[in-house]
């Protein structure tokens, strides 16, 4: 019996062994996590964020960028800055390594380069622009500025142009601005970004992030445009423009830059190219066009019908080309907005048919506190829209708008239709 009582004991030795076995593991294991993680979380402190930003628009066919390669454009060293003028004609200095978190460049960097230096490298770019084959024509309208427009300096934007021809896409690198103008008057700096529109078709447009409190904004953002033949780039060209994001109104309009694309040889490989920001073209208010109304009062059911039925000799928004027009509007009681509708967009006219019917609820008896305004804007898919053209009617309005109120209150459950123009925004 001796033996079997030995055997026992050996057999309840057995679950205490493995669990100290268990609990020594468990602790390396959680040892080993708890090491990975911090490895791992200081290699993650370290590493510069890739501000490669690729863009793959719609079109026949998609190819995926590869992001892995990072493309450093100029050397680390800070007395590099000092051999601009020797720079390769496929490379642009731009020191990633030394950007912030935003993607902007420190204070320290810029002031590397005095403004003589920068003004000798901005030749040279354009020397190597027209070594590329860019018409005597364009580059005299785009670089050609007034008296006026030499006094306001609005910046510089570089960009590269390139056409790959195995996958047949037109490739529009958006490198950096400098020189920008602070749009914020209380901390003299901007928030840029930047619009990029193919024209005469206006089917592609795109535009850039929005980098902060910066007035030399390095973007480095490549858009990839699908579906374009190499014939077709001749036709083309490229609208710019340069915005600073206001997040309480409207974003400020800082410039625009428009390259037209004949001439520019594209067979060669990658472009390099600037261009001065110059001012936006600005719409005269005599020619903002006119909008056809109807409107029907119908005192029993106290209702307001409006029916938005045309608009005609719409502006171009920009030199972009047409707008993409559509109508808000909306109804006022005693100066505050009570309703509002809004028309669909018309693609590409001046000359806009709209036929929408609209019905709104008069909360008091007769119109003399309530108006109705009408917006005309230009569709912008991605950013805030812009005001083609503004029209009030009421009982207080002057002219045709005036008239027209008038008629509808002494004619109640009457149709009346009338053609009035638009106004300033």
């Amino acid at each position: 019996m001796a033996p079997i009582a030995t055997s026992r004991e050996e057999f309840d030795e057995i679950p205490t062994v493995v669990g100290i076995f268990s609990a020594f593991g468990l602790v390396f294991t959680v040892s080993l996590f708890a090491w990975i993680c911090c490895q791992r979380k200081s290699s993650k402190s370290n590493k510069i964020p890739p501000y490669k930003f690729v863009h793959v628009l719609k079109g026949v066919d998609i190819y995926p960028e590869n992001l892995s390669s990072k493309k450093k454009f100029g050397a680390d060293d800070k007395n590099e800055v000092k051999n601009k003028l020797a720079v390769p004609k496929n490379s642009l200095h731009l020191d990633l390594e030394k950007r912030d978190l935003n993607g902007n460049f420190p204070k320290t960097n810029l002031k590397g380069g005095s403004p003589p230096d920068l003004e000798n490298v901005t030749p040279k770019l354009l020397s190597e622009g027209e070594k590329e084959g860019v018409s005597p024509d364009s580059l005299k309208s785009s670089t050609s500025l007034s008296s006026e427009e030499k006094q306001e300096k609005l910046g510089t934007l570089f960009f590269s142009l390139e056409y790959n021809f195995e996958k047949k896409t037109f490739v529009v690198n958006i490198k950096e601005a400098r020189g920008l103008p602070a749009m914020d008057e209380q901390s003299m700096t901007s928030d840029p970004y930047i619009k990029m529109t193919i024209l005469p078709e206006k089917k592609h447009k795109v535009k850039t992030r929005v980098l902060r409190k910066t007035l030399d904004p390095a973007f480095d953002e490549t858009f990839t445009f699908y579906g374009i033949p190499y014939t077709q780039i001749q036709e083309l060209a490229l609208h710019f423009t340069i915005l600073s994001f206001d997040r309480f109104s409207r974003d400020d309009i800082i410039g625009e830059v428009l390259i037209p694309l004949a001439g520019i040889e594209l067979s060669d490989g990658k472009i390099l190219m600037n261009r001065e920001i110059i001012k936006r073209n600005v719409r005269k208010s005599s020619g903002r066009g006119e909008l056809l109304i109807s409107l029907c009062y119908q005192s029993t059911t106290n209702t307001l019908t409006v029916v938005v039925l045309k608009a005609r000799h719409l502006p171009k928004s920009d030199v972009s080309g047409l707008s993409d027009p559509y109508v808000k509007v909306n109804l006022y009681h005693a100066k505050k907005r009570i309703s509002k509708k809004k028309t669909h967009v018309k693609k590409c006219t001046p000359n806009a048919v709209f036929n929408e019917l609209f019905v709104f609820d008069i909360p008091c008896e007769g119109l003399e506190e309530i108006s109705v305004e009408f917006l005309v804007l230009d569709s912008e898919r991605g950013s805030r829209n812009e005001v083609i053209g503004r029209l009030v009617l009421e009982a207080a309005a002057e002219g045709t708008g005036g008239e027209h109120w008038k008629e509808i209150c002494d004619y109640p459950r009457r149709q009346i239709a009338k053609w009035h123009m638009l106004c300033d925004g």
